[in-house]
């Protein structure tokens, strides 16, 4: 399974703007996938995950409300809306995914998945 992300860029803040990940080599169907973000210095921290089969979905608290994660299958894509930018936002944005299924709820840790991408970079700025 390959990752790539894609969507990231320069917004400002209140802005919105929209994140893919595409997955090549074997079908997100049976993965759950996950955003994560990083700050230079900083762990890794989730930030939204998805189920592959009922669609359960996890946030993190600062992003509740203002980010929407979603699947696209047609596209074997995974995107993250992102909505009401807010400068604590800035940060490389990384999808990550694990195989399984899970019914009402989604492992979103990064120590649970363990395919990445190379990650994009959001940056917040008036």
């Amino acid at each position: 399974l390959q990752l790539v992300e894609s969507g990231g860029g320069l917004v400002q803040p209140g802005g919105s703007l929209r994140l893919s990940c595409v997955a090549s080599g074997a079908s997100l169907d049976y993965y759950a996938v996950g955003w994560f973000r990083q700050a230079p210095g900083k762990e890794r921290e989730e930030v939204s995950c998805i189920s592959p089969n009922d669609g359960s979905t996890s946030y993190a608290d600062s992003v509740k409300g203002r980010f929407t994660i979603s699947r696209d299958k047609a596209k074997n894509t995974v995107h993250l809306q992102i909505d009401n930018v807010k400068p604590e936002d800035e940060d490389v944005y990384s999808c990550g995914a694990r195989k399984g299924l899970f019914m009402r709820w989604v492992p979103c840790t990064p120590s649970e998945y363990d395919s990445w991408g190379q990650g994009t970079q959001v940056t917040v700025s008036s």
